[in-house]
């Protein structure tokens, strides 16, 4: 009997360990497909999305599809413009007419009321018109085709911009999930160090204030875990903002937060203005300055118009406007107009002096715009070789604390160091980890500055 029972329990064994075994199989697969469920986005899949879907994108490329429309509009003006009428009138009262009186034998200097015309009159037409020559029609084209491009220049404006603020919010979130997982590894060593502490003391290898000592500093890593969660869901949520993505939408970043995006030189000492969007934009500006200039001074200028116009006109009794069988009667015009401008009180004049004023407004933005790209360029320039230095230095100190965390640890895990030692060198390298990662981060976004400011950026 005994033989029997201890050949039957590993059996059980064996079974529960396969019903445990089948059961994962049958509800893993939804756990992983939970996990599968998250849209992955890398930098460059999130700055596409956003190109899409981020609202003030979407807007620019409205505004670029108005631009479109209106250039349209435009070219109506110069295309024949043609117009049909109808028209029915019902006399409750017919006008009543003076005559003179002598007409029918009355006395000479006094008048006759009479009335003339049928209780309904009707009448259709149809009317076309030519713009043959007209300055500002011709200067206003060219105008319109510059505003389009100037909604164009607009639109890959708010395109770098939607996908500088996505670098940086994504960033933003890759430098938090590595100081969470770093801060996930300090409690982790510090807990069992801790447990070790408690044991010691127990066995009377240690004193009480070792023991608060290591505790302490896992609480406070506990708290920092939990400051880290909260900027963390914060950090995803301006991400998804500026992604254009609803904030409902759980998501996770498949790119990883190395240092191979930070390049070994800075570049030149000098800016390509002609590569800044912005200086797109004030030059197309500056265009449609000089066309509103041509515009006014067009408007001396005659224009001229051929126009035609059929119609047919009838009278009835009653109202029978629709009986073919009674006569309409036909008119048609054809002919040309000249407007020529000869006196305004010199208001053409005056928008001309405007315009010219307006048109050196702008080429004083655009000096002081290339100035001002020279400057920012200068200054990102800098601080980019400044956070590029501070972060090596932040990452050798980084080093140093881990080091003497290590060996702090080992000596008091020997009985040669104290508790004290140990919580000063894990705060140190707290104070570290924090230091690197936000240099590292601030790095970073010192680099999106200089390719902004290079106009490095296209998209």
């Amino acid at each position: 009997m005994k033989k029997n029972n201890l050949t039957t329990i590993p059996i059980k064994r064996i079974m529960k360990k396969s019903i445990l075994f089948f059961l994962l199989l049958i509800f893993s697969p939804s756990l992983f497909a939970q996990d599968a469920a998250k849209p992955g986005f890398s930098l460059q899949e999130a700055i596409n999305y956003a190109l899409e879907h981020q609202p003030a994108v979407i807007n620019a490329s409205i505004e670029e599809k108005i631009a479109k429309q209106q250039v349209n509009e435009i070219k109506g003006l110069g295309t024949p413009q043609i117009n049909g009428s109808a028209e029915v009138n019902n006399f409750l009262e017919i006008p009543t007419s003076f005559v003179p009186a002598e007409f029918i034998g009355g006395e000479p200097g006094s008048f006759f009321p009479v009335r003339f015309g049928l209780p309904w009159t009707a009448s259709v037409g149809v009317n076309a018109s030519q713009l043959l020559f007209d300055g500002t029609y011709l200067v206003g084209l060219k105008a319109i085709k510059t505003f389009q491009e100037l909604s164009r220049t607009r639109y890959a404006a708010t395109r770098v911009d939607a996908a500088i603020n996505v670098s940086k919010a994504y960033y933003g979130v890759l430098v938090l999930d590595e100081r969470k997982k770093i801060v996930d590894a300090n409690i982790d060593r510090v807990n069992k160090l801790l447990s070790d502490s408690r044991e010691l003391y127990k066995n009377g290898f240690a004193e009480k204030v070792d023991v608060d000592r290591l505790e302490l500093t896992y609480n406070n890593l506990l708290v920092e875990r939990d400051k880290v969660d909260r900027v963390k869901s914060y950090a995803y949520g301006v991400l998804k903002f500026q992604m254009g993505l609803d904030h409902k939408i759980e998501i996770q970043l498949t790119d990883q937060l190395t240092e191979l995006q930070i390049p070994a030189d800075v570049p030149a000492d000098s800016a390509d203005v002609t590569k800044r969007p912005e200086y797109a934009v004030i030059q197309v500006q500056r265009q449609l300055n000089e066309l509103e200039m041509k515009r006014y001074r067009a408007q001396h200028y005659p224009s001229l118009v051929a126009f035609g116009t059929l119609s047919a006109n009838a009278g009835r009794d009653e109202f029978d406007i629709l009986d073919t069988d009674q006569k309409w009667f036909p008119t048609a015009i054809v002919g040309l107009k000249l407007n020529v401008p000869i006196w305004d009180g010199l208001q053409r004049s005056s928008r001309v002096n405007m315009s010219k004023l307006k048109l050196m407004q702008t080429d004083n933005s655009i000096t002081q715009l290339k100035n001002g790209i020279q400057l920012e360029y200068t200054n990102a320039a800098a601080n980019f070789a400044n956070y590029k230095a501070s972060l090596q230095t932040t990452k050798k100190n980084r080093e140093l604390a881990e080091e003497i965390a290590r060996v702090s640890r080992i000596k008091y895990e020997n009985g040669v160091g104290s508790s004290l030692e140990v919580t000063d060198a894990e705060t140190s390298l707290r104070e570290a980890d924090a230091n690197f990662f936000n240099m590292l981060y601030e790095t970073l976004i010192a680099k999106i500055e200089l390719d902004k400011a290079a106009g490095n950026l296209k998209y």
